[in-house]
């Protein structure tokens, strides 16, 4: 576990300068991963809470925080059961705290510039098996997770002056008309409306959403969308 955390350069990850101290990140999650009882826990915790991936007095979060998610993952899998309770609290303090503007996303390797919650959110919904074994306290933060929604589109088709989209819906999109952004190779178009046509059947990701005065062309197959309001997030 040190290793990997050692692994990241926390100092090169952009935060507000005022507020995001990489030591801080470094440092408690170190404690947090080595921890044996819960005045340990607790103190690790206010390293990250204070500074290293989120400031938890102004809340406000970090993109370190991305990069934390999956450590801190991890600590509440094989840690004391103190660090698990303090990593699983950090996690939904970071899901919830809005970022400050001009550190808003993260990069993913194609290039798209995800919101701060919606890639914690899909860090959280690769572990589901494991956050759901955890009853209560797992069930919650996927609850939490999945408002934000992210939806990989596979084909599209015409539907009067409408497109009706076909794909692979992780989260839960509520019903109504919702804008939503369009990513594709790195750009972001606002779909100021489209509504869920078809939820997923029991076992199934696969949906359909109707993207409203939109034509197919304007969809490319690979395109993700994600909720506008994820993006318009700023602290």
């Amino acid at each position: 576990m040190l290793d990997e955390i050692d692994a990241v350069d926390w100092g090169s990850i952009p935060g507000h300068p005022d507020w995001y101290e990489p030591d801080r990140a470094v440092r408690g999650l170190h404690a947090l991963s080595e921890a044996a009882n819960l005045v340990q826990a607790a103190e690790a915790g206010s390293q990250l809470g204070g500074g290293g991936i989120v400031h938890g007095h102004s809340a406000a979060v970090f993109p370190a925080a991305v990069i934390a998610t999956p450590l801190l993952l991890d600590i509440a899998r094989q840690g004391h059961p103190a660090a698990k309770a303090t990593a699983l609290g950090l996690l939904d303090e970071a899901l919830l705290c809005y970022p400050h503007a001009g550190y808003t996303r993260v990069a993913a390797a194609d290039g798209t510039a995800f919101p701060i919650c919606c890639a914690i959110a899909h860090h959280l919904r690769a572990r589901t098996d494991f956050l759901v074994g955890l009853g209560k306290r797992g069930k919650s933060l996927l609850a939490d997770a999945a408002a934000h929604w992210r939806f990989e589109i596979r084909e599209c088709v015409a539907d009067s002056s409408d497109t009706a989209a076909f794909g692979i819906l992780a989260g839960c999109l509520p019903d109504g008309v919702h804008a939503a952004e369009l990513h594709r190779a790195g750009a972001i178009t606002v779909l100021n409306e489209l509504t869920l046509e078809y939820p997923p059947a029991e076992g199934s990701l696969e949906a359909c959403l109707r993207v409203i005065a939109r034509h197919p062309g304007e969809l490319p197959p690979g395109a993700m969308l994600l909720p506008a309001e994820c993006g318009d997030r700023v602290h």
